[in-house]
């Protein structure tokens, strides 16, 4: 998906391939991003949020996050695309 739409990606850390949530940062390159988490709606389907907020954090909030959630829970991936125009789609939604 990322190919397609021209986003560099890497995976910056690996977690547990069966039971390891995710976290996607979105790097607007301008020292801000959006961290998104990997979460279960009220009928338990997976679906993303803004764990950071409406608006973009700070690059060291989305860090620190980040931190926060790899100390609580060592099986989560972390995946970083670097999204300066903000145009990287998730399940039909930009973010």
């Amino acid at each position: 998906m990322c190919d397609q739409a021209l986003l560099p990606a890497v995976i910056r850390r690996k977690g547990d391939p069966d039971a390891g949530t995710i976290l996607i940062k979105l790097d607007r390159l301008d020292g801000t991003c959006f961290v998104l988490s990997q979460v279960r709606d009220l009928e338990g389907r997976l679906t993303w949020m803004r764990a950071t907020g409406e608006d973009p954090a700070d690059d060291a909030d989305g860090e620190a996050y980040i931190a926060r959630q790899l100390k609580f829970d060592s099986d989560i991936w972390v995946l970083e695309i670097e999204d300066p125009a903000g145009r990287f789609e998730i399940s039909g939604e930009p973010f």
